[in-house]
């Protein structure tokens, strides 16, 4: 049995982490979190190598990211739930990953906020390029359909179950159907 799919896409510092740990724990069954922060953070992918310039992100960059979507779709063809937190940055991921989940369950939820939002929040993490949520916010929701759009400063618990309601009812209108 497949498992299903539940992206959360928008821009750095919406608030992808937030909801998807809220979504875990109201989910009447089990869904892992995944997101390349987790390569990165725990050092699946060696970030510090890249950083000290001792490999090329640049040319890395690619390989490590069909590398993450393949393995989404495997953890999903396999049975597992997944909440994936993403930023659909690049030229050509979403039709890889359209390809790629073509017999799985996807509800794509759109996370938007306000500019000031998400640079403040930029600012209060640390933990990212300053300006990425401004680069982000340009560019990542032209030409995405989303099953559901929710803006990341509402409350977590409403966005969840408002995300739990449309993955239950089965319609799907996103441009993975």
């Amino acid at each position: 049995m497949e498992g299903q799919i539940i992206l959360l896409h928008g821009p750095s510092s919406v608030g992808k982490t937030t909801l998807a740990h809220v979504l875990q724990d109201r989910l009447d069954q089990p869904f892992w979190h995944i997101s390349i922060d987790h390569l990165r953070d725990h050092r699946i992918v060696p970030m510090h190598r890249y950083q000290s310039g001792d490999f090329n992100w640049q040319q890395d960059r690619q390989v490590i990211f069909t590398a993450f979507h393949a393995s989404l779709a495997a953890y999903a063809s396999s049975g597992v739930n997944i909440i994936v937190e993403h930023i659909i940055d690049t030229a050509g991921w979403i039709e890889e990953l359209v390809k790629l989940f073509r017999d799985i369950d996807v509800y794509f939820v759109g996370m938007h906020c306000k500019l000031d939002t998400l640079t403040r929040r930029e600012t209060i993490r640390g933990d990212r390029p300053i300006g990425s949520a401004k680069q982000d916010f340009a560019r990542v929701h032209e030409g995405r359909k989303y099953d559901l759009e929710i803006d990341g400063t509402d409350d977590p618990i409403t966005s969840a179950d408002a995300i739990i309601k449309g993955l239950r009812s089965g319609l799907r209108s996103s441009e993975f159907y």
